[in-house]
């Protein structure tokens, strides 16, 4: 019994690296199969005779990227946290970012962001963070669909009935959601009277109350910020298919990143920074939309490399500089 015992306490210990490991051992895996699916060969011609122009553009790009980002962080900063303060906003954000490349679900964004404040409660910056990246989501979830079924009626013949249907069924939806996170009277006569009114969540109501500050102005200016953000993201998949393609189907390449975008929010990820399942599901539409599957195979890691490595390699710099000041 003691044996057990002692057993489970280093499983307990070492539970968190044994998952990132498996996690990591899963990603490789799915790299693997994935470069082993394309030819090699068409992989690397496909990066030898890339336009460079382009690929020059997107890295660009992946400035926008960050800086929309800030943005939005910034806002939430200062309506959360009172945090006006550009140099400490940018840097909890390189701390997140670099955080959420190397844990599972990028759950470590969501305490890497709260390093850079040393006086916030950490919940009261993961909270931050959690309404930061809601409006991305909401956004990718509704335009995702959309796509899908889109997608489901020139692909796979649905009846264009079904089609309106479900059209109607998320049109519905989301406008419901919008209403309801919108309404002052749902956050302050049901959301956190209910916390107030709880001696167990007491002391989270007092470190959630900023969360009342929100008005219809913050999430038209989120939302507006988040629109462009999640563009810019897509323009940046689309030039890439272009760069190694050498074609100028923009549309299809657009639409092609919103329905991987879609997918790897509605699939839980297995990997890390969902290594593979960005690819994968790159190759499986591209391909779909006559394109090679080498081309999107390089489209999704050049991707990967733009804005989540190098990002992810700025914010472990800042770390490292922080630990030896």
């Amino acid at each position: 019994m003691f044996v057990d015992l002692v057993n489970e306490n280093i499983f307990t210990k070492n539970k968190s690296w044994l998952i990132l490991i498996a996690k990591l051992f899963i990603a490789l895996g799915i790299l693997y199969y994935l470069i082993s699916y394309v030819d090699y060969n068409k992989i690397v011609t496909a990066l030898g005779e890339a336009d460079v122009l382009l690929i020059s553009t997107v890295f660009l790009l992946g400035f926008v990227n960050i800086y929309l980002q800030f943005l939005k962080w910034k806002l939430t900063c200062k309506t959360v946290l009172s945090e006006t303060k550009n140099s400490k906003i940018l840097t909890s954000l390189f701390y997140g970012l670099s955080a959420g490349a190397v844990t599972p679900m990028r759950v470590g964004e969501y305490f890497g962001r709260a390093i850079a404040f040393k006086n916030k409660p950490v919940l009261q910056v993961t909270a931050a963070t959690l309404v930061d990246k809601f409006f991305p989501l909401m956004i990718v979830v509704f335009l995702g669909s959309m796509a899908s079924i889109i997608f489901l009626y020139f692909y796979y013949a649905v009846s264009v009935y079904i089609v309106l249907a479900l059209f109607v069924v998320v049109f519905t939806l989301f406008y419901l959601i919008g209403l309801l996170i919108r309404s002052e009277k749902f956050w302050d006569g049901i959301f956190f009277k209910k916390l107030s009114n709880s001696k167990r969540f007491e002391n989270l109501f007092l470190q959630l109350q900023s969360l009342k500050k929100f008005d219809k102005k913050y999430f038209t200016r989120m939302s507006v910020i988040s629109l462009l953000f999640y563009f810019c993201f897509l323009l940046q998949y689309a030039l890439l298919v272009s760069a190694f393609s050498h074609n100028t189907e923009m549309l299809n390449y657009l639409w092609a990143g919103n329905l991987i975008m879609f997918i790897k929010t509605v699939i839980p990820p297995i990997s890390l920074g969902e290594l593979g399942i960005r690819e994968g599901a790159s190759v499986f539409f591209l391909t779909r939309f006559g394109e090679l599957s080498s081309v999107a195979f390089n489209a999704s890691i050049f991707l990967f490399v733009i804005n989540i490595l190098f990002p992810a390699l700025v914010g472990l710099f800042l770390l490292l500089k922080r630990n030896d000041d």
